[in-house]
C-alpha cells in the first residue's frame, strides 16, 4: 500500500510499467464507460498485463475515486457501520487499549486497528452478518481461535456473532501473546 493513499500515487508506475502516458489510460477507461467494475479490471489484466493494485487504482481513479482512504478516525468507520457492530467492535478496542494504553488506535486499510510503533497487533472489521478480528499473528490466530466458543476462525480472522458479548480477558491474552511474539 503506498504511503500516500491516493490513486494518482500509482500513475507513474502506470506509465513507466505500461508504456504509455495517463492520458492513453484515460481513453481506454472512457471506451469501458457503463460496464461494471470486475469488467473493467479484467480488461486492463487481460488486455495490457496490469497488476490487480494499477488496474484497480486506474479504474477507481476513473469512477470518481480520488483515495483509497475512507475513513479518517475509528469514529468515522463507526458511524459507516450498523450500530450493533459498531458496539460490538467499541468494547473490543476498550477492552484491549483498557489494558494496553501504549497501543495506538488508528485506522489502516480502512479498518480500526490497534499498533505499537510501526508494527500492528490487532485490527476489527463488521461483515453484512458478523464482527471479524484479526490478530497479525498467525500463530496467535491459531492458538487463541479455538478458545473463541461463539467464532468461526478463517484464513486470517475469526467471525464473531455481530452481539457478541466481548471477552475481555481472552481478547488481553490474545494481545499479550502478540506483543510477546514482537521481541
Amino acid at each position: 500500500m503506498p504511503k500516500d493513499p491516493s490513486r494518482e500515487a500509482h500513475f507513474p508506475a502506470i506509465e513507466k510499467r505500461y508504456g504509455e502516458k495517463m492520458a492513453y489510460w484515460f481513453k481506454v477507461m472512457a471506451k469501458l464507460e457503463g460496464k461494471k467494475y470486475p469488467e473493467q479490471v479484467a480488461h486492463l489484466k487481460e488486455n495490457y498485463g496490469f497488476s490487480q493494485a494499477h488496474a484497480n487504482a486506474l479504474v477507481m481513479y476513473s469512477r470518481g475515486s480520488e483515495s483509497s482512504k475512507r475513513f479518517n478516525t475509528p469514529t468515522d468507520f463507526y458511524k459507516s457501520i450498523p450500530a450493533p457492530q459498531a458496539k460490538t467492535i467499541k468494547a473490543i478496542f476498550k477492552a484491549i487499549t483498557s489494558k494496553y494504553p501504549q497501543l495506538e488506535l488508528v485506522i489502516a486499510w480502512n479498518q480500526p486497528m490497534v499498533k505499537l510503533d510501526k508494527h500492528y497487533i490487532f485490527g476489527a472489521s463488521a461483515s453484512s452478518k458478523h464482527v471479524l478480528i484479526a490478530p497479525w499473528d498467525q500463530d496467535v490466530l491459531h492458538e487463541f481461535a479455538p478458545k473463541f466458543k461463539e467464532g468461526n476462525a478463517l484464513k486470517k480472522t475469526i467471525q464473531l456473532p455481530i452481539d457478541w458479548e466481548v471477552d475481555a480477558k481472552l481478547l488481553q491474552a490474545m494481545i499479550k501473546a502478540s506483543l510477546s511474539n514482537l521481541k
